[in-house]
């Protein structure tokens, strides 16, 4: 900057009352749109939450903050360029607005996150968006506006994006050697949230890992589990590529598959019992009698004649399933009773034969 081109503005300028007026019109002005803006902006917004679109809102809300540092860029901008004729140069200007409407993209992203979560709360199964979905897409699209800003900022300082391409992916082949593992949960987290075998609040387990709990978090490089005694397990999401994992969480039922035992007395009551267990089954109002359901008898056991009760309940909460399951094998002792019959217990039975002496 040459300072004697100061000192000859400020000689120019300071005793003239006419610049001082068209600073303080160019000021003045600034406020009152900036003043207009957000009465506009109050009374859109107020009109656009009573609809039902989640868009609009998600629009006009990041529209707030960008548009109001674009009055007073304006604002800024006249000031320096025509009252104090100093020329700032045009790759600050656009780099500006670069920036602007960077910042607009990433509150746009982010308020839609936000709304379609709160919209899914009321939506059914069958219509709601997954919850890990939703974050998913805005963290792929944030990051994609944050790399294309960059660029387009260096190609307006005059950088070749082409060499920086270039040096990137040198760079990239070297990084990827050094941090493999940090890349390998990286796109183990990506799998998970394209395939989506669990959700943030399912319980899962792995018969291959010691692994079981409710998830929390699903990062792009690891994933917190809370277990069933209240710790949290933080996995790698590179791990989840290869193990088993298992989801209780979507079970359509829970299954009941129980093993009685009745007396070798009571064989002849056990087409009975059988008979009366199954219809008390298929009359049961927290038994899906569209599943699989079987009762049969089994086995000749050691102790006892067996028959087996396999089926489904509606249900698939652990607590309710137990109080379930608790009414039905009741049912099922009762039954066995009204036959006059019984639970079978471990018993031995000793024959003594009397073995005449011969003289």
């Amino acid at each position: 900057m040459d300072l004697s081109k100061i000192e000859v503005w400020f000689d120019d300028n300071l005793g003239d009352s006419t610049f001082y007026f068209k600073v303080f019109a160019v000021v003045f002005i600034t406020l009152l749109l900036n003043f207009i803006w957000s009465r506009v902006y109050n009374r859109l917004h107020q009109q656009l939450l009573k609809t039902k679109n989640t868009w609009d809102d998600a629009l006009i809300v990041s529209l707030s903050g960008p548009m109001v540092l674009l009055i007073w860029g304006i604002g800024a901008w006249v000031v320096v360029n025509h009252l104090f004729e100093y020329q700032v140069q045009a790759t600050i200007r656009d780099i500006g607005l670069v920036v602007l409407l960077s910042w607009f993209l990433v509150r746009f992203i982010r308020e839609s996150e936000q709304n379609l979560i709160e919209h899914n709360k009321n939506k059914t199964d069958e219509s709601r968006i997954d919850h890990t979905t939703i974050e998913a897409i805005s963290k792929l699209l944030r990051v994609s506006v944050s790399i294309t800003t960059t660029l387009v900022i260096l190609q307006t300082m005059g950088v070749s994006i082409s060499a920086v391409l270039a040096f990137g992916g040198i760079g990239g082949i070297a990084v990827g050697f050094a941090a493999k593992d940090l890349l390998a949960n990286f796109f183990g987290g990506l799998m998970i949230y394209l395939d989506r075998p669990f959700s943030v609040g399912d319980w899962i387990r792995s018969p291959d890992r010691n692994i079981e709990g409710t998830v929390e978090y699903i990062g792009w490089r690891q994933t917190r589990i809370r277990t069933f005694d209240k710790r949290p397990l933080y996995v790698p999401n590179a791990i989840f590529n290869s193990i088993t994992v298992e989801n209780p969480s979507r079970m359509k039922n829970r299954r009941i598959y129980e093993t009685i035992g009745v007396r070798y007395d009571d064989i002849n009551n056990m087409e009975a019992i059988v008979g009366d267990v199954k219809e008390m089954l298929r009359g049961h109002p927290e038994i899906d009698t569209k599943q699989t359901l079987i009762v049969n008898f089994n086995a000749f056991s050691d102790s006892s004649i067996d028959f087996f009760v396999y089926t489904f309940t509606k249900t698939t909460d652990w607590i309710k399933f137990h109080e379930i399951k608790q009414d039905v094998l009741l049912k099922i002792a009762q039954i066995i009773e009204t036959h006059q019959s019984e639970i079978a217990y471990p018993t031995q039975r000793l024959q003594v034969e009397q073995i005449e002496s011969q003289a």
